[in-house]
Order: C-alpha cells, then sequence, then structure tokens
C-alpha cells in the first residue's frame, strides 16, 4: 500500500499519523481554548490592576480645549476598539484605562452606537456616561460647575447645539408648567419617578423650587454635568428639564440626609446660595468644607461676609474682556457697585445663587469645617490655595505676606 510506506529516518508511518490526527486536532483545540481563557483572564486581570492604580485619572480631563469633538461609533464595536479610539481622537489619555473601568461597572457591552458631539474637558467618567446613554444618537452637553446661567447660555450659543438665547429666557423666567410635561431622561442624573396614569393629579415634579422667592430665576438650581440630547433640533427647554431633574436626583437626597443626620443645616435656598459663593471662591476642592466654615462664622458673628465673586457677579458682563468675571479687579472698585449682591456693603448672604454649584461644594456647606477662622487670602502661588486667619490682624500680615507676591 503506497500510503503505508516507513521513513527510513524514522518509524512513523503515514497510517500512524493519520489514525492519531483525530487525537492531536483534538489535543490542539482544547490547548487554544485554554490559551485563549487564560490571555482572557490575565487581560482582565490586568485591567482591573491598572484602574485600582490610576481611578484617580477617571476625574481628570484630557485638556482645557472646549472644542466640540465629533465621535462616532459602528453598531457591535467592542469597548477596547471603543476606548483606543477615544485616546487616538484626544478624548481620553488611557485607553486601557477607559476599558477597565466599563467593564468594572458590567457595561462594556452596553457601549452606544451613533453619533456623538464630545469634549476634551470631559473627565472619562463623563465620557462614559455619554456613550452609555439611553438615546444614543443624541448630542453630549457639558455645563461646568462655577458657571452662572448667562455664561452657560453663551457657551450653548458658541457652539450653536441649543440656542443660547432661549436657554437664558427661559432659565430667567421659566415656564415650569411647559418644562414638566418634557420627559425625564433616561440618564443617571434623572430621577425615577413613575409617570402619572391619565387619571393621576399632575405630578410635582420639582417641590424644591418652592424655596425660591417670588420671581426669581433658576440660578443655581441648573446642575452642572454632562447631558445627552435628542439630536435632532435640541431645545432649551430639554436641557433646562435634564438639569432640574439632575438637581432632584444629585443635590436633594444629600440635602435630605443633612436632615435626617441632624446637621441642621441652613434652609434650601440658604444652602445653595452658600454653595454657589463656596464654587466661586474655593479653587482648591480640600478647601472647601474649610471656607463653608469661614462663611457660616462670619454670618453667626454678623460679619460682611465680604466675597469677591459676590460683587463680580453684581459687575455682570465685562465687554473689554468679553467675560462675565472682571479680571484684574481691584478693592477700591467694589464700594462703587450698588447691588444687593455686593457682600462688602451688605450683610448676611446675597439675595440668590451666583453660579452653579457641584454637589461638594453642596455637601460642603452642610457639613461646614468647625474651626475659628474668620478670614482667608489667596496665597498667590498659582496653586489657588489660601492662607487662613483667626484675627483681623492676623489676616492683615497674611495680606502683607501674600498678596504682594
Amino acid at each position: 500500500m503506497g500510503n503505508q510506506r516507513i521513513h527510513q529516518a524514522g518509524v512513523t508511518t503515514i497510517v500512524d499519523i493519520v489514525a492519531g490526527g483525530a487525537g492531536l486536532a483534538r489535543g490542539g483545540l482544547l490547548l487554544i481554548i485554554m490559551l485563549v481563557v487564560l490571555v482572557g483572564c490575565t487581560r482582565e486581570a490586568m485591567l482591573s490592576d491598572h484602574l485600582d492604580a490610576n481611578r484617580p485619572s477617571l476625574y481628570v480631563p484630557t485638556s482645557e480645549d472646549d472644542r466640540v469633538i465629533t465621535f462616532e461609533i459602528g453598531a457591535g464595536t467592542p469597548a477596547r476598539d471603543i476606548s483606543e479610539k477615544l485616546a487616538s481622537a484626544g478624548l481620553i489619555h488611557d485607553a486601557e484605562l477607559f476599558e477597565a473601568y466599563v467593564r468594572s461597572i458590567g457595561r462594556a457591552h452596553e457601549l452606544k452606537a451613533g453619533t456623538f458631539l464630545l469634549r476634551s474637558t470631559m473627565t472619562p467618567i463623563e465620557i462614559a456616561e455619554a456613550l452609555l446613554a439611553e438615546h444614543a444618537t443624541g448630542v453630549s452637553v457639558t455645563i461646568r460647575e462655577g458657571w452662572r446661567l448667562e455664561q452657560v447660555a453663551d457657551a450653548l450659543a458658541l457652539d450653536g447645539i441649543v440656542p443660547g438665547e432661549d436657554y437664558r429666557r427661559t432659565a430667567q423666567m421659566p415656564d415650569l408648567d411647559a418644562l414638566g410635561e418634557i420627559a425625564p431622561s433616561n440618564s443617571a442624573t434623572a430621577p425615577k419617578v413613575d409617570p402619572p396614569s391619565c387619571c393621576d393629579v399632575k405630578i410635582d415634579r420639582w417641590p424644591f423650587l418652592d424655596a425660591r422667592p417670588q420671581g426669581a430665576s433658576l440660578e443655581g438650581f441648573l446642575f452642572p454635568a454632562t447631558y445627552q440630547l435628542p439630536a435632532a433640533e435640541p431645545t432649551a427647554d430639554e436641557l433646562i428639564a435634564r438639569q432640574l431633574d439632575a438637581f432632584a436626583a444629585r443635590i436633594m437626597p444629600i440635602y435630605r440626609k443633612a436632615v435626617s443626620d441632624g446637621a441642621n443645616p441652613p434652609e434650601l435656598y440658604r444652602a445653595l446660595i452658600m454653595a454657589s459663593l463656596v464654587e466661586r471662591e474655593a479653587v482648591v476642592a480640600d478647601e472647601r468644607p474649610t471656607i463653608a466654615g469661614v462663611l457660616h462664622n462670619r454670618l453667626e458673628n454678623r460679619m460682611l461676609l465680604e466675597i469677591d465673586a459676590t460683587v463680580q457677579y453684581a459687575m455682570g458682563y465685562q465687554p473689554d474682556s468679553g467675560q462675565w468675571w472682571k479680571t484684574p479687579v481691584f478693592l477700591e472698585e467694589y464700594q462703587g457697585v450698588l447691588s444687593p449682591y455686593n457682600t462688602y456693603l451688605h450683610r448676611d448672604l446675597p439675595p440668590g445663587p451666583i453660579a452653579s454649584p457641584g454637589e461638594d461644594s453642596f455637601r460642603a456647606v452642610l457639613y461646614p469645617e468647625q474651626h475659628d477662622f474668620l478670614y482667608y487670602v489667596a496665597i498667590g502661588d498659582g496653586s489657588g490655595g489660601h492662607i487662613f486667619a483667626k484675627t483681623f490682624s492676623e489676616h492683615l500680615q497674611n495680606v502683607q505676606r501674600y498678596m504682594n507676591r
């Protein structure tokens, strides 16, 4: 038999090879499967370790460039490829960290296909939230902490996503009945509210707005976050409704917990005003509770707050610089700013919030640091930090030391 000849160099015959072929194939397939499983387990472990070592970077944006970047995701694109594409587009620093994060929350397979408008000023977590949103073909809009509503309106007009003038008008003179008709978003910032039946009484969607003085704007209640809006002609009303939903979902639980904890927080609107002051004054995140403590102490002592940011709010838009905050500004100018927001002239809090505070600033007001400080001044070394003082004479020494740097 021709196929059964023996090779002289070895004693293995073709018959032996054929006979053992099936077993060899099964063994090879098993080996391949084991290798794939081993590689998969090793990669999962590597990603987990990478996440543990670099978790703080999830809260750091790639750059300060606020230009909108159009980002496309095709149907069925795996998380690994999406992560690498985000890194190539300059939207994130670390592809493996982004992939590790979405896997750690069990949603790597839920990243949506579609077109997204993103920014490199968004953190990796904010980008993940945008890509996981229910309406994946929508557009992403980021509202920054510490912005006043007019700043938000200007930024929206510049991006051309939402009409800025519509946003300004609605935020300053809201029609709450019309806003309440807009369906809640499905994002993580939206409260989970069961829709009313045909015969139910209309749900009061944002009862916390009753804390506003009559005729007040929505300043302070417009929660700063990243929102996903419908791609087809997104409206200012839709964005504002989502911001109010986010306030209900993110801020109100913090306030209710402070009440239940016996923290004796200020009334909601006063707390919101104070949080907006902390948001504008604190540059270093760890100083928020300390600055909140200074505000509490000065209020208890019936002192003028003398918060620069409140005067800046009263001074308004600066045509020369095209900004809503005057830079540089001098103390002598404050005496000429005749406004209830000038806390160098009027005691107690200003009549309303001066910006949109985030959760950390709001929490700092509810749980301020307990201390005897009554004054602070910027260190002036570029860090944004402050030096605190208990007495006026100590404060003057700090001013002499740090303001002339």
